[in-house]
């Protein structure tokens, strides 16, 4: 990756082939870096606040560099066409099974707050199965807002969350 805005994407699936669709989501956006993009592993992790039943997540963290004239809206806008590209409907239950979920976890230190976007990412800091993958990518980023570091934050967290590894990318 070169020099450059970092920007962190959280990518997680559990519906249909996970794996396959989080590896060929973190091709898709290493096509929207400056700089390529780097990821971590893929990991399993049980379902949080969703619905009872739900399957298993596949999740990854991306690392990416801005392009020259992007802006958070603008990724966020083709985040969610990559979502709807995957079979991503539109939500009838709040944290249903998706084929892709797509977050933008932080956009260098900027700290914005708008109707649709809001970052850093407002529950990245309490979820397991964002800060496992984070750290393997970038665990000295001080997360905007909160002052420490991904790694930091997570060797603090207490959650019952269950993550295990499941391949490198």
């Amino acid at each position: 990756m070169s020099g450059g805005t970092p920007i962190f994407v959280a990518l997680g699936s559990n519906l249909g082939d996970s794996a396959a669709i989080v590896r060929e989501a973190i091709g898709a956006l290493g096509e929207r870096s400056a700089g390529g993009v780097r990821a971590s592993s893929l990991w399993t992790s049980t379902p949080v606040d969703c619905p009872p039943g739900s399957p298993l997540f596949v999740n990854a963290v991306a690392a990416l560099t801005a392009r020259e004239g992007e802006t958070p809206q603008s990724l966020l806008s083709a985040l969610q066409a990559m979502e709807r590209e995957a079979g991503r409907r539109p939500k009838q239950v709040l944290n249903e099974a998706r084929p892709l979920d797509l977050d933008i976890l932080a956009w260098g230190s900027l700290v914005l707050s708008t109707p649709t976007l809001v970052l850093p990412h407002p529950r990245a800091h309490a979820r397991r199965f964002v800060l496992q993958p984070w750290a393997e990518v970038a665990p000295g980023f001080v997360v905007p807002g909160l002052g420490r570091t991904v790694a930091d934050l997570l060797a603090a967290l207490r959650t019952d969350e269950t993550l295990r590894w499941l391949e490198s990318i």
